[in-house]
């Protein structure tokens, strides 16, 4: 019987939002319906600085690399570092653009985030790309009155990979934790311009996408009371709670995917783009 991985790590390294990565990396995971993608998107890396984290990070939980990278200097960094640590890699616009070249007859000007015109909408995106990742995972909570959403939910209810996806729309998000027995930040409970809605997913999805996390880590991290679905069952049953108390919407994510989630995100603020 082969072996064959149930979960690995997708890493997505991009010059620009990282939106065209998250697109293909989404697609080809699935034709693999039996092997689960961790994603590690970095967007906006432009300089030797900012990849130096990145290739350290894949060094880390290796799988594959995924990347969009113009500048060829840094292009060759990250598939000569790949290459020593042998895992996979690919730039995925390389093959269409020599394709492009060829027919055509002409070089291309090799333009970062050449796609995105630079107009309002452009740094708009960018704008909330920065939001999100300052604004993760309960970080800075004096700036969610300044967000477009802010999305709540227990541990691995794909509430990172679905304020990405919404930054990228220029939707600036951001998310917080809800840990039993912690009080959430005060400044969530005063906002008043956002939108704050709770993502839950059953117990039975939670704890397998908590046990491929726990796999996928690097060390001897251990937790039974991390995946058992009893405990589990009480973070959710503890969320419910706070969100009837302040009248905030509940998303089930269990069957949908993150752009399905973003969806129904945005359908309940019709204001949003």
């Amino acid at each position: 019987m082969e072996n064959r991985k149930n979960f690995f790590h997708l890493h997505l390294i991009s010059d620009s939002t990282g939106e065209t990565l998250m697109s293909a990396g989404r697609a080809a995971s699935a034709q693999f319906k039996l092997s689960h993608p961790i994603e590690h998107v970095y967007p906006l890396i432009r300089n030797r600085r900012q990849l130096m984290p990145v290739l350290e990070a894949i060094d880390r939980e290796p799988g594959i690399v995924l990347y969009t990278v113009v500048d060829q200097e840094l292009a060759a960094i990250v598939r000569e570092r790949c290459a020593e640590m042998q895992v996979p890699s690919v730039n995925v616009l390389e093959p269409v653009m020599d394709i492009f070249q060829n027919y055509l007859g002409a070089p291309s000007r090799r333009r970062v985030g050449a796609q995105h015109r630079m107009d309002a909408d452009y740094f708009a995106r960018i704008e909330a790309m920065n939001f999100a990742m300052d604004h993760d995972d309960g970080q800075a909570p004096d700036g969610y009155e300044d967000a477009d959403v802010v999305i709540i939910g227990i541990s691995r209810t794909s509430k990172t990979p679905t304020s990405i996806y919404l930054a990228n729309r220029g939707i600036k998000t951001a998310n917080v934790p809800i840990v039993v027995g912690m009080p959430l930040p005060e400044a969530l409970l005063k906002v008043v311009k956002p939108l704050v809605v709770c993502l839950i997913a059953t117990s039975d999805r939670i704890s397998q996408v908590r046990e491929n996390r726990i796999l996928g880590a690097s060390g001897d991290y251990s937790n039974s009371q991390y995946t058992d679905r009893a405990t589990i069952a009480e973070e959710l049953k503890y969320a419910r709670a706070v969100c009837a108390h302040n009248n905030w919407p509940v998303i089930d994510v269990t069957r949908r995917s993150i752009e399905e989630t973003a969806a129904a995100i945005v359908a309940l603020r019709p204001k949003l783009r």
